[in-house]
């Protein structure tokens, strides 16, 4: 006898109305703002490089005026090959380039001002280090991503309408001629003293206005729809209130951006945590350098991050659920200097040995709740390898705790927690706990998790680690737990 397919449809709704068959359990539903693909991406690349490098190079200045003519840009060994292949053996996934600074000059030779590349000695005339830099990261597999100040030192009609043309007509050629571009990043840094054409004089913008960067974020958007907009306020990643290489400990990836613009003061303790509330997916992007100006300066070359400090940076950036954005700035020579390279290989070689062994690969997890007794949200998912997969608690369990049993006792040193973010950012507090002398000790504490959260912990001895949610926006999330 053959039956139909929606007889067998109806016998099976029938035996899981009365118990033969398991009912389905629904997954959570999203909590508050969620990120996007192109964000999701973002978060997973963990560790990225600004390369700043201009006419700021070679006159020794943080911050160039406008006035300084290309004739001084010479980086005659320029090899942006080798800014990739560092970059890519020491585990950075894209390169972001100053394709223009505050003083104007530019990296390309752009056909809307004489104040670049092309009047430069640098291949008489001929050279392209923004082609360069873009078509070492195809070579080496990174991203790559554009710094274009919104302010300009250099141009007469700064602060005047038609100024905003200028600009976007400069997004235009970067956007159509070298991409893909990942990530475009503009800072708070917006009028002042200027050389202006020769005006020298200082001129004062509107941030909140005067760039109109609605439309002129639709224009990239319409060249390429995913890139991401790094600023204070986002609107896709926002500044983190610092430069020093430190997320905030509690960091959420949630603000509200309505009353928030590039520039605005007394806003960095909120860039720095997020709000738990916040409207918007913008997460925090940590962006320090490896010196401790931005450009390469001779003076600074016995001061150049260790990578200790390196690796300390990362623990309370990517550490902290954030992106490391860290700055290493080409030389004269247009090269990596030699004792920026040595820290880089350094920090990879400390993060290799510090997080390299997952010492919970292979264990066992228990959890006072798991959602609808479903194999899809067991506990055992948080070691499974698999980004896609989590335990969660039923919607009305929003306290919780997660048992990891190594099976054997071991010395532990650091515990990395992450959710699930697709369905939005959830705890807001959480311990951790180690089985000793047979009895529950307390050894981390934190509020949020968000992407990545690592705590170091004074290393102890333990078989057993457990997690206890203590508090969370709805049922608790959790993708991966590591030891190490």
């Amino acid at each position: 006898m053959k039956l139909s397919t929606g007889f067998i449809l109806i016998a099976m709704g029938a035996l899981v109305s009365i118990g033969f068959l398991p009912h389905p359990v629904d997954p959570p539903a999203p909590v508050g703002p969620v990120p996007t693909a192109a964000q999701l991406a973002w978060h997973q690349m963990e560790t990225n490089a600004f390369v700043h490098f201009t006419i700021n190079t070679f006159t020794d200045r943080e911050w160039g005026v406008g006035s300084e003519s290309p004739s001084l840009f010479n980086p005659a060994g320029t090899d942006a090959m080798q800014w990739a292949r560092v970059l890519k053996e020491t585990g950075f996934k894209q390169m972001i380039l100053t394709c223009k600074h505050h003083d104007g000059f530019c990296l390309w030779p752009t056909k809307y001002t004489g104040h670049s590349i092309k009047n430069s000695p640098y291949k008489n005339g001929k050279g392209d280090i923004v082609k360069e830099a873009s078509d070492a990261c195809k070579k080496y597999g990174l991203k790559f991503g554009v710094y274009l100040s919104p302010w300009d030192r250099n141009r007469a009609d700064y602060g005047k309408p038609e100024y905003i043309t200028y600009y976007r007509n400069q997004l235009k050629e970067l956007f159509t001629n070298y991409g893909p571009v990942v990530e475009m990043w503009f800072d708070g840094a917006n009028g002042g003293d200027g050389y202006y054409g020769g005006a020298n004089e200082k001129r004062k913008i509107d941030g909140r206005t005067y760039y109109d960067w609605p439309n002129t974020l639709a224009l990239v958007r319409q060249m390429q729809p995913n890139v991401i907009f790094f600023s204070d306020a986002g609107p896709g990643v926002r500044w983190v209130g610092n430069e020093r290489g430190v997320a905030g400990e509690t960091n959420w990836n949630t603000i509200s951006p309505d009353t928030l613009y590039a520039g605005k003061a007394g806003i960095e303790d909120l860039l720095n945590t997020g709000a738990e509330d916040g409207t918007a997916w913008i997460p925090a992007e940590v962006d320090v350098s490896i010196r401790p100006g931005w450009f390469y300066h001779k003076k600074e070359d016995s001061l150049v991050k260790t990578p200790e400090q390196l690796f300390d940076i990362y623990l309370t950036s990517v550490g902290r659920g954030s992106v490391l954005l860290l700055n290493i700035p080409p030389d004269q020579r247009g090269l990596f200097h030699e004792k920026d390279i040595k820290s880089l290989y350094g920090f990879r070689s400390i993060l290799n040995r510090e997080l390299g062994k997952n010492k919970a690969a292979g264990a066992s997890a228990t959890a006072t709740n798991y959602r609808g007794k479903a194999g899809a949200y067991a506990p055992g998912n948080v070691l499974d390898n698999n980004a896609d997969s989590y335990w969660a608690t039923d919607d009305d369990v929003t306290t919780a705790s997660l048992e990891i049993n190594t099976g054997k006792v071991q010395t532990i040193k650091y515990v990395m927690l992450q959710e699930y973010i697709k369905l939005g950012q959830r705890v807001k507090s959480f311990t951790v706990e180690v089985w000793n002398n047979d009895a529950w000790q307390q050894v981390a504490a934190g509020t949020t998790i968000g992407y990545k959260r690592i705590l170091k912990l004074a290393p102890v001895k333990a078989g057993k680690v457990r997690i206890n949610i203590t508090a969370s926006k709805a049922c608790p999330v959790i993708s991966n737990v590591a030891l190490y």
